[in-house]
């Protein structure tokens, strides 16, 4: 019976939908039944929800403790965490969630690399790693008087000009240089902070291990969190 339905429905015409009338076309869409029906639906459940939520706030006990009373606080009216710090920073984040252990060793491994071959380049010129030696030495007449001659005479020879613009030139360079290497000394340690947060998230999510470890410290944008298993027998 239903494949004549089917068949006498086939030839039947199609009735189109109510337009809005000509008059009427500044107010948009004509709004149908099913549109009006969602939308009370809307209104409803939110004048049910805010309802709900005014009769919560006059039932409140105002000397009613709860421990997230610590790490929040109302000012003004105003209701916001007092502990904003977030544990992974937007790049480790996405470094987690996007690419995987390998991947990130592999570029760690490049940054140290490139870090050994800038500090190479530099060696660090600019700062002094000996020791001053602070001993005084007390000569003779004859010695300092020698020593007087000398600087006499290197006074009196004319030194040789010094290019100001090639000093400044190879001054720039060498700062860029070590910016450079600030920063990848900088992506270089946040890797590492990703490779560790990353090991020891899959170290938690391991199955084998019956006794789940227990967290001693949260971790931070700077550090891993620390973790401590407890000692099982092995058979």
């Amino acid at each position: 019976m239903s494949v004549w339905k089917k068949a006498a429905k086939a030839h039947q015409k199609t009735h189109k939908e109510r337009h809005q009338p000509e008059e009427r076309q500044h107010l948009g869409l004509l709004e149908k039944k099913k549109d009006y029906v969602r939308r009370a639906k809307d209104f409803n459940d939110k004048k049910a929800t805010l309802k709900l939520l005014r009769k919560r706030a006059l039932n409140k006990n105002p000397d009613e403790f709860y421990h997230h009373m610590i790490n929040s606080k109302t000012d003004n009216g105003v209701h916001f965490e007092k502990n904003t710090e977030t544990e992974d920073t937007p790049e480790q984040v996405q470094l987690m969630k996007t690419q995987d252990l390998k991947y990130i060793v592999t570029k760690k491994t490049q940054e140290m690399k490139k870090i050994e071959k800038l500090q190479s380049h530099l060696q660090l010129a600019s700062v002094d790693m000996n020791k001053t030696n602070k001993h005084i030495y007390f000569d003779k007449g004859k010695k300092l008087e020698a020593q007087r001659r000398t600087l006499k005479l290197l006074s009196e020879k004319e030194l040789p000009e010094v290019d100001e613009h090639a000093l400044q030139q190879s001054a720039k360079t060498r700062k860029c240089l070590y910016q450079e290497l600030a920063k990848r000394i900088a992506r270089e340690k946040e890797l590492t902070i990703t490779q560790q947060k990353i090991e020891l998230s899959k170290a938690v999510e391991n199955k084998k291990s019956v006794l789940p470890p227990k967290r001693i410290k949260k971790g931070t944008k700077d550090s891993a969190p620390i973790y401590i298993w407890k000692y099982e027998r092995k058979r």
